[in-house]
């Protein structure tokens, strides 16, 4: 049972950046949107549980990383009150 939850959070956090990403190219949102940090860093959270389930382990150093940078931007926006998802 934990194979597949550590292989959903791997999926789950593959597809959210991904499709932070694409929103982003799409300009849909801007990269000062709470949402699309908040994917960032759900995103990386799940891939960061699968790399080191899997023992890949600089993939996991990478993503949390990724996760602290999105987390001060998350945190940034949020103080500031902007987190219009517009360009």
């Amino acid at each position: 049972m934990t194979e597949v939850l550590v292989e959903i959070a791997g999926w789950v956090g593959a597809l959210l950046i991904l499709g932070a990403y694409a929103l982003l190219t799409a300009e849909r949102v801007t990269s000062r949107s709470a949402l699309y940090q908040g994917m960032n860093v759900v995103g990386a959270a799940g891939f960061i549980i699968n790399g080191w389930w899997h023992g890949a382990i600089p993939s996991a150093a990478l993503n949390v990383i990724w996760m602290l940078i999105g987390v001060v931007a998350l945190w940034r926006i949020l103080r500031r009150g902007s987190s219009t998802s517009a360009t």
